[in-house]
């Protein structure tokens, strides 16, 4: 067994030599740290933004061995006497560097497994931690809303909010730690035991990452790595089977129990929906024949289905922790999601738009377009080599229309065309004129009083905009310029 299986946060790190691939958010506090208690870092990255190459210069400053350029991160650049190579989570694994180092028999940690291994003994606070395809951000906020409300210190990390080893290495330690993971940082995570664990759903996503014979079961197997070694609570959606067996699957702690959260009305051992009540019936004591109400739809920023849901995973992750049914009222009452999510632009005409724009892949397109009825749906992008024929099926009898834009357009107009030929596409180049206002402009034309315009792209937004923010922020000007005209 490494030496490395025995280091924590108060162990001497000076015989370690690590490697550190990537200067983004990540990589810097992966390397900041490790310089923090000793060891011995080079890091290594393909490139670097004038913002990151400030950050590596600190890390020269602080003792780090930098190198930036193409080529670093070749096979070759691994040096002979690591010990140790921590990654950043958007390095798949077939990377020169990383095959290298799982030839050579070397431990490939995330960031996240770092920050596991350092924390601190005397108060190492219990992880909350949440995953899936889509609803991670906005469940790990609502869940820190409730903590909040409750009273209890605590912190948001990992994928939002800090990176989680600044978190854990806060000389003030957390009773709670809100982790948000994505499958990228649990793929290098290996002894991570969370308190209670949340998969919200597993859909196609992330393939040109996956790329393997047996993609999205690799990208499954990695989302369910976060239910291993849980000591209180797994939470599956009793919606979307995979979860569930995801947790069928994990090696838990003995006592840790199986937390379905759904939209129809609880069983024993579930929070779910009791008319417009959100129930629990997993953490009472009468829940045989009885149900704590939680809170009412109309106290959330949106009746949305999905939304909900979230809703209830959070306040199950909560819950598993022991805060009151109060406590959970109060914080997602008071919770408000962040931009570009279901957020409600302008009424022009008696049509409502609504920006989505961070439904990136057909799952949340999916989900948004679900919440709304009839619908002209404003979709395209950078699809990551997913598919929309599942979508488009579930969602067709709602479609007054559909506008695409981006490069993988002909991707979705593809699908239209299989499964929804009836209904209206109208396709928008890239031109001289601002694209997104011809976008709205075709979406106003089909679209009739009580409609919903609906941004929901179901794809990245890089191939036209700098993020999926942009793009949720062209649109609402759009539709200003349209309101206001």
């Amino acid at each position: 067994m490494s030496a490395l299986e025995h280091l924590g946060r108060h162990d001497s790190w000076e015989a370690v030599r690590a490697v550190v691939v990537g200067v983004g958010v990540s990589g810097f506090a992966a390397a900041d740290n490790l310089l923090h208690v000793g060891a011995h870092v080079r890091v290594l990255a393909e490139s670097a933004t004038p913002a990151q190459l400030e950050q590596a210069h600190l890390l020269e400053v602080l003792g780090a061995d930098v190198r930036i350029g193409p080529g670093a991160t070749s096979a070759d650049a691994l040096p002979d006497d690591v010990q140790l190579v921590v990654t950043s989570p958007g390095v798949p694994p077939t990377a020169p560097l990383l095959a290298a180092a799982y030839a050579r028999g070397l431990p490939v940690w995330g960031e996240v497994e770092l920050a596991w291994r350092l924390r601190d003994p005397e108060h190492p606070g219990t992880w909350l931690c949440v995953t899936g395809t889509n609803g991670k951000t906005t469940t790990v906020q609502m869940l820190a809303a409730i903590l909040a409300a409750a009273g209890v210190s605590h912190v948001t990390c990992g994928n939002v909010g800090l990176p989680i080893v600044e978190a854990v290495m806060d000389p003030t330690p957390y009773d709670v730690y809100a982790v948000e993971l994505s499958s990228f940082q649990l793929h290098y995570t290996h002894t991570m035991a969370a308190g209670a664990a949340a998969v919200l759903n597993v859909a196609e996503d992330h393939l040109d990452w996956y790329t393997g014979p047996h993609g999205m079961a690799d990208y499954a197997a990695d989302k369910g790595r976060i239910y291993e070694r849980v000591s209180t609570a797994c939470i599956y959606n009793v919606a979307d089977p995979v979860t569930e067996q995801l947790v069928r699957d994990a090696d838990v702690e003995e006592g840790a129990r199986a937390i379905g959260f759904t939209l129809g009305t609880p069983g024993v051992g579930m929070v779910g929906l009791v008319e417009d009540v959100l129930a629990d019936r997993a953490f009472i004591e009468d829940r045989a024949s009885t149900a704590a109400e939680l809170c009412t739809i109309a106290d959330l920023a949106s009746p949305a289905p999905h939304y909900v849901a979230n809703a209830l995973a959070a306040a199950a992750l909560a819950r598993s922790y022991g805060v009151p049914a109060a406590a959970v009222r109060d914080g997602l009452s008071a919770f408000r999601p962040d931009g570009h999510r279901i957020a409600e632009v302008a009424l022009v005409d008696g049509v409502r738009y609504v920006d989505d724009s961070k439904a990136t892949n057909p799952h949340a397109a999916r989900s948004s377009l679900q919440a709304y009825d009839p619908v002209v749906w404003v979709a395209g992008g950078l699809a990551k080599g997913a598919g929309f024929d599942d979508l488009v099926t579930a969602v067709r009898d709602r479609l007054r229309g559909v506008v695409l834009l981006g490069r993988d357009r002909g991707v979705i107009a593809d699908a239209l065309a299989r499964h929804a030929p009836d209904v209206r596409v109208i396709e928008v180049d890239d031109g001289d004129t601002s694209v997104m206002d011809r976008v709205v402009g075709a979406a106003a034309d089909l679209a009739q009083p009580g409609d919903t315009v609906l941004l929901a792209p179901g794809c990245a937004s890089m191939d036209m905009f700098a993020n999926y923010g942009a793009r949720g922020d062209a649109f609402a000007e759009s539709v200003h310029r349209l309101r206001d005209r």
